[in-house]
């Protein structure tokens, strides 16, 4: 079952809104994925929580070097 999230009426000067505009385009997320961003970034600093590790089969493996090729 998908996650229900509150709905929230935020008002906020037009220069923050613009700000965030800016930063959610650079991130690549909507204005309201970058609040909800900003908002748990702050909860987990403040609380002291360690982010959450990417699962380890997200985490590429060092590619090996290739032995050079002998020319005949």
């Amino acid at each position: 079952m998908a996650e229900k999230k509150k709905a929230l009426l935020l008002r906020i000067p037009p220069d923050l809104w613009e700000s965030l505009n800016r930063w959610a385009k650079h991130e690549l997320r909507s204005v309201n994925a970058q609040i909800e961003y900003v908002l748990r970034e702050a909860v987990r600093k403040r609380t002291g929580q360690r982010p959450p590790q990417p699962p380890p089969a997200a985490v590429p493996e060092p590619q090996q070097p290739q032995p050079p090729k002998s020319q005949s």
